[in-house]
């Protein structure tokens, strides 16, 4: 019997959406499964401080947990250096504060109270007082991917053609065009986030598990044996497929 893996997908700072998919994991696979998440645990949310703090102690309690680093991750973290530097891959009328994107909200989870057209400097300067260095450190070892014989969960998605192995951050973090659209199989089947869908959507080459919980939507974990794959919900196991 293959071992069950399970996937939750962009968390958003919403840690009671976070609670409910790991009580759901637990009543199905007990509180040592596996567990797969996808990134995006900042920004929108309004605890995204609550969010790093669960998945930390999660990891040095010896849960099985991996964490993916997502591309709001990487801009949170990003903003934190000491010179901060936005993600080249945002529109040029975005930037991390601005209320889409949803910095703003991370850093009040900090206790750091700001508005999208703050100046950065002012800014900066009280985020990197009130942020722990060890949440930056976790956030920047994060790695981009995870694999197993028949998946591979990432974040955005890969370049379609190009091995596994030779994937790039950028697409990984940030991937769409390209990828979406993209219907031949992949080497494995992909498993990611960042594309926000009302609920998990099998696409036969890859499954979308963003449920835009930084939305408001509601967060629902998925479980893997092999390449089977079902939604966890109260009732249990809803059965996850390609559309006819």
């Amino acid at each position: 019997m293959t071992r069950p893996i399970y996937a939750i997908g962009d968390i958003h700072g919403q840690t009671a959406q976070l609670n409910r998919a790991l009580e759901l994991i637990a009543m199905d696979g007990g509180v040592d499964a596996e567990v797969v998440f996808v990134g995006d645990y900042v920004d929108r949310g309004p605890d995204s401080r609550g969010v790093i703090d669960q998945l930390m102690e999660g990891q040095a309690a010896g849960r099985n947990w991996t964490c993916l680093k997502g591309n709001h991750d990487r801009m949170f973290s990003w903003f934190l250096e000491e010179f901060p530097r936005e993600d080249p891959h945002l529109p040029v009328e975005l930037y991390y504060l601005q209320e889409r994107i949803g910095g703003a909200a991370t850093l009040a989870s900090y206790g750091v109270s700001c508005q999208p057209r703050d100046r950065t400097s002012l800014v900066h300067e009280k985020a990197r007082a009130a942020v722990p260095s060890t949440h930056l450190e976790w956030l920047d070892q994060l790695p981009l991917c995870h694999q197993t014989e028949e998946l591979f969960f990432v974040h955005a998605g890969i370049r379609p053609g190009v091995s596994l192995s030779e994937q790039v951050e950028q697409d990984m973090l940030w991937i769409r065009q390209g990828f979406l659209e993209h219907a031949a199989a992949h080497p494995r089947l992909i498993v990611h986030g960042h594309t926000a869908e009302e609920r998990p959507v099998h696409y036969g080459n890859r499954i979308d598990i963003d449920c835009g919980a930084g939305y408001g939507r509601t967060l629902v974990p998925v479980v893997f044996e092999g390449r089977e794959a079902w939604c966890l919900t109260e009732e249990g196991r809803q059965p996850l497929r390609p559309a006819a």
